[in-house]
């Protein structure tokens, strides 16, 4: 059998694993086959030339090494209750060695005196260490062996896998047997002359250097070459399918600017467009001008930078060329204001405008996708009720899809679909991406960022409070109010079903209308369980004015726009991810008012909490808070909810090998400029080992 097909087969039909274990292997770790095993990778290893001293052992260490004399062996028990029990000792201390199976043929070889090494994981029970299941071996014959000069790889595992001894050790074993079976057969697919420039070995050496080493720097070169495998063919799927795209889907021609965009921009813009805001529209319009493709554009840009004009701008070019608009937002309190937004801008406009949520009624509904067919509405503004089988456009020249993360890849293919050709796509988010993530997560779009604020915008004061100097702030907060400003105050998420936090909400809203009591102070309260009528009532009463502190939970974390409003206050400010306690800052300093932001916590918060609030304390940048926000927290979780089709990636880290991103991302570019036949070399064998590493990330189908 040659060696792919034997990397395909399952790990039960390796001496020792079993069906049994086997299953375990795929339900606990997801191996299912040798191959998945391979690239099941240590995240660490243990140097074997160093000893423990047992007086210096304890649980938590994980595996030790020890030397010592062996002091008494007892064979106790019968049947399944049998063990095998011996002392070792080195002069510091002494623990018990542990043996349940094996036990016949270690009591006759285990002998009283003789200097043995001993290799385990230290466990308590009842208040005593002991080492279950050690290896043992003379002092003599580990020296013979040569062990002293390696490293033991650490594998990551699960609680069940070790109560089943499925542990390094084991990993360690079948990984030797199935590199020994596939010797001299690993496919690598990267071209030689890459290998040859980035000084990378081949890829059965480095699989034998992660799971073998014999000294740290093999160890480092082989997880180089793999980390580099694992970009190299991220960005080799990124760019091909963007170059697939980009040559198969044509995309309307909005060659034509008209009236719509001429007059909106003489006549109704409300502020002079910033340079950023400028250069990002010219880059819109060339995709969808020239191009004769369909765009397919991330812009990104801070909060309050003007995304949404930038958005309308092209949505008025795709009127002026005869076609239909819309856009998709991930709340209905996010998709009312913006549709109240492009109402206000468009209000001298003769340019149809609605509406589609799940709250509107079935009456009103059907008017509207009977307008929306026909042609009648230009611009369709909603939530994801926008992809439902009933919404048929006339002619969708533009989908715009705001705070892109919120949507699952099968929500944002159902809008692209709403069209023949699919219609050009504007993808928007607040929350600025770290230049890696950037290279990676929507590494297949084109990139846009808005990177300066419009002029007259304040810096926001941010301030750390604890919840000793409350009697100050709610004096700070009246002082706002009676100066005509408005205040938000946040508590944390509720979740479904967390009648707790449901509690703290309303505990806060109780205590902040005792401490502003009407008929001086009306206070509204905003969270996501309450009915959409609800909702809209309690927001336009705080835009309105009519209320002048709003109690929300992060309903409002994105797309609330109320200029009067100057002081946000923060509840339990450690409980917030850094880019959300940013996205929820950039609710205020929208007018021209000098402009707050509160993080209250009940103590001092201490650990990465407290350099959480330093971060957003010492910086307004939203992209230096997403880069710190990284280091701090990772990538899959950058906007404090987890994001859809987040990357799962086996040895490389956003946070630390940007270098190396940068670098594999090059090195296709250059690859893709000299070749273009992908079925001949060296494309070919790119796309297959391409599927091979997508079919070890689950989720690379659904980047971006």
């Amino acid at each position: 059998m040659d060696a792919h097909r034997l990397l395909q087969q399952s790990p039960e039909y390796i001496k020792g694993v079993g069906t049994a274990r086997a299953t375990l292997l795929a339900r606990e770790l997801n191996l299912h086959t040798w191959e998945d095993v391979l690239h099941h990778f240590p995240f660490r290893y243990i140097d074997r030339r160093k000893f423990q001293n047992i007086s210096e052992i304890h649980e938590q260490l994980g595996m030790v090494q020890l030397c010592g004399w062996l002091r008494d062996v007892v064979h106790s028990g019968t049947g399944r209750g049998q063990r095998l029990t011996a002392w070792l000792t080195d002069g510091t201390g002494e623990v018990a060695l542990v043996w349940f199976q094996g036990i016949d043929r270690l009591f006759g070889l285990l002998k009283l005196g003789q200097e043995y090494v001993v290799f385990g994981r230290p466990v308590a029970f009842r208040n005593e260490l002991s080492l279950p299941h050690p290896e043992i071996t003379t002092r003599d014959r580990f020296v013979e062996q040569g062990a002293g000069q390696t490293l033991y790889p650490v594998y990551p595992g699960t609680e069940k896998l070790r109560k089943n001894r499925l542990e390094s050790r084991f990993f360690s074993q079948i990984t030797r047997f199935i590199l020994d079976k596939t010797h001299g057969e690993v496919l690598d697919y990267l071209p030689s002359d890459i290998r040859k420039h980035h000084q990378l070995v081949d890829r059965q050496a480095a699989l034998w250097g992660i799971h073998h080493p014999q000294s740290e720097r093999e160890a480092q070169v082989a997880r180089h070459r793999l980390k580099f495998d694992e970009l190299f063919y991220l960005q080799f799927g990124l760019l091909h399918n963007k170059i697939k795209r980009q040559s198969g889907s044509r995309g309307h021609r909005f060659v034509h600017v008209g009236e719509m965009v001429n007059r909106f921009y003489s006549e109704q813009l409300p502020f002079k467009l910033t340079d950023a805001q400028k250069r990002v529209i010219r880059e819109i319009r060339a995709d969808m001008g020239t191009g004769g493709r369909q765009m397919n554009r991330l812009l990104q840009g801070d909060v309050g930078s003007g995304k949404t004009i930038v958005a309308l701008m092209a949505m008025l070019l795709a009127l002026d060329n005869g076609f239909q608009s819309c856009l998709m937002a991930p709340t209905e309190v996010l998709a009312v204001q913006h549709f109240q937004s492009l109402c206000e801008l468009l209000h001298n406009m003769p340019v149809r405008l609605a509406l589609l949520t799940g709250n509107v009624r079935t009456k009103e509904r059907k008017v509207l996708l009977n307008d929306l067919q026909i042609g009648k509405i230009h611009i369709l503004v909603g939530t994801h009720a926008l992809i439902e089988p009933p919404v048929v456009f006339c002619q969708l020249g533009l989908a715009i899809i705001d705070e892109q993360h919120r949507f699952g890849v099968a929500q944002r293919a159902a809008l692209w679909a709403k069209n023949v050709p699919p219609p050009h796509i504007l993808v928007m988010t607040a929350t600025p991406i770290p230049r890696t993530l950037a290279m990676t997560q929507y590494g297949d779009l084109d990139l846009s960022v808005i990177d300066e604020l419009p002029a007259g915008r304040r810096p926001i004061m941010t301030r750390h409070v604890t919840d000793r100097q409350r009697l100050s702030v709610f004096n700070f907060l009246r002082k706002q109010i009676a100066m005509g400003r408005q205040i938000y105050i946040v508590y944390p998420m509720i979740e479904e079903g967390d009648d707790e936090q449901m509690k703290y909400l309303m505990d806060g809203y109780e205590s902040v209308s005792r401490a502003f009591p009407i008929p001086d102070y009306q206070v509204s309260i905003l969270h996501g369980r309450m009915r959409p009528d609800d909702k809209q009532m309690e927001m336009q009463r705080f835009v309105s004015g009519q209320t002048h502190i709003m109690v929300a939970t992060t309903v409002i974390e994105v797309g609330v726009n109320v200029p009067n409003a100057s002081v946000m206050l923060i509840e339990n400010a450690e409980r917030f991810g850094l880019s959300q306690l940013h996205q929820l800052r950039g609710r205020v300093g929208r007018g021209a008012d000098q402009s707050y932001c509160l993080l209250m916590t009940a103590n001092e918060p201490r650990g990465e909490s407290i350099r959480r609030i330093e971060a957003l304390c010492s910086t307004t940048d939203g992209f230096k808070i997403a880069e710190i926000d990284l280091q701090l927290r990772g990538p899959g979780d950058l906007s404090g909810t987890q994001q859809s089709g987040m990357l799962d990636l086996l040895l490389a880290d956003l946070r630390t090998d940007e270098t190396l991103i940068a670098e594999t991302r090059q090195a296709v570019e250059h690859l893709l400029a000299r070749y273009t036949d992908y079925s001949q070399p060296p494309l070919r064998g790119l796309l297959m080992g391409y599927q091979a590493q997508k079919s070890r990330h689950k989720n690379w189908g659904e980047i971006s």
